[in-house]
């Protein structure tokens, strides 16, 4: 068997023979689970490739044979869909269901799980999501505690619309493992990932809470925009994102930034941006060239990315920052 880390991005990869080794490699990221070859055990192969952004699991898997498994209770979401092939799935006593490329199969932890004609030519993606990062996001989105736990739809059409966007996103961040040095590398990218896919995965699946999610967000009072405003002109350098804004003004993500189009016009994020910008361009004005660089400058008000930074300088000012810097 074949295992290899990539840095900081936490990728995995695995090629075996080995019954054994397989067992292993899959408990090691997903779940304890008893496999049995139906097929030809010569044409025996696992491979497995794996990254693991945060609360997710995403992987890929293959066995070159029919094989059939169960799981004990999982105790996470799981989504998995064939890429190629095909395979069914039966949760507790519940009816068989068959997954196919177009259609996403959403596992809940609570049932046992029994997998079966799994076909040689089967590739799959396979994705393993804690659940209680998805209620806290849930709850970030709605701007309220859950009063239950939501109950998920077993089935994501992944051929169009969202379910589409979320699978093609998750297959993404599998290829990113032969990118040397690649975002996934980097925290920030890989925590907006992982956001990205914990929101989705509620925007692409069909669940207790979807209409709730998809009903307009409720008017909020200029004070509580205000009161975010305050907050951001105060510590403007400070990480902010949309899941942080929304809980100082204790609302949803979407009641916030529908009410800061409304009341500001632009996104609570944007304004960050702008106020950010606007300290850099007082302290460059002030400043003494021979004495201060940009890129000190930039970092003190909170800009990781100096190209987008500069990008964003020249689009907001007509002019670099560092023509900024010489003027003053």
């Amino acid at each position: 068997m074949a295992g290899e880390e990539a840095g900081a991005a936490e990728f995995s990869r695995y090629v075996t023979c080995s019954v054994d080794e397989t067992l292993e490699a899959i408990a090691e990221h997903y779940y304890d689970v008893r496999l049995d070859i139906t097929g030809s055990a010569q044409d025996f192969v696992t491979s497995l490739s794996v990254v693991e952004p945060g609360h997710l699991t995403v992987g890929d898997v293959s066995f070159g044979t029919e094989v059939a498994m169960d799981f004990a209770q999982p105790g996470a979401y799981h989504v998995t869909v064939p890429l190629t092939g095909r395979f069914s799935i039966r949760q507790g006593r519940e009816a068989t269901t068959y997954a196919t490329p177009e259609r996403a199969l959403f596992l809940q932890p609570e049932h046992g799980i029994h997998v079966d004609d799994w076909s040689d030519d089967c590739h799959a993606l396979t994705v393993k999501i804690d659940m209680a990062a998805v209620h806290e996001r849930l709850e970030t989105l709605l701007g309220r505690p859950l009063r239950r736990l939501p109950r998920f739809d077993p089935c994501i059409d992944i051929s169009q619309g969202p379910g589409r966007s979320w699978a093609n996103l998750a297959l993404w961040s599998l290829l990113e493992k032969d990118v040397s040095r690649g975002l996934l590398h980097q925290p920030l990218i890989r925590a907006r990932l992982e956001q990205t896919l914990l929101e989705g995965v509620l925007l692409a699946a069909g669940h207790s809470y979807r209409e709730a999610l998809e009903s307009p967000a409720p008017a909020l009072r200029l004070a509580t925009v205000k009161r975010v405003m305050d907050v951001i002109q105060e510590r403007p350098a400070e990480p902010y994102d949309a899941a942080r804004l929304a809980a100082i003004a204790q609302v949803g993500v979407r009641a916030l930034q529908d009410a800061f189009r409304k009341h500001v016009g632009m996104s609570p994020t944007a304004y960050v941006t702008e106020v950010r910008l606007q300290r850099v361009r007082g302290q460059l004005l002030a400043a003494d060239p021979a004495s201060t660089t940009v890129t000190d400058v930039a970092y003190r008000w909170g800009f990781a990315h100096l190209g987008r930074f500069a990008q964003r300088y020249r689009a907001r000012f007509g002019e670099s920052p560092s023509q900024t810097l010489r003027s003053g």
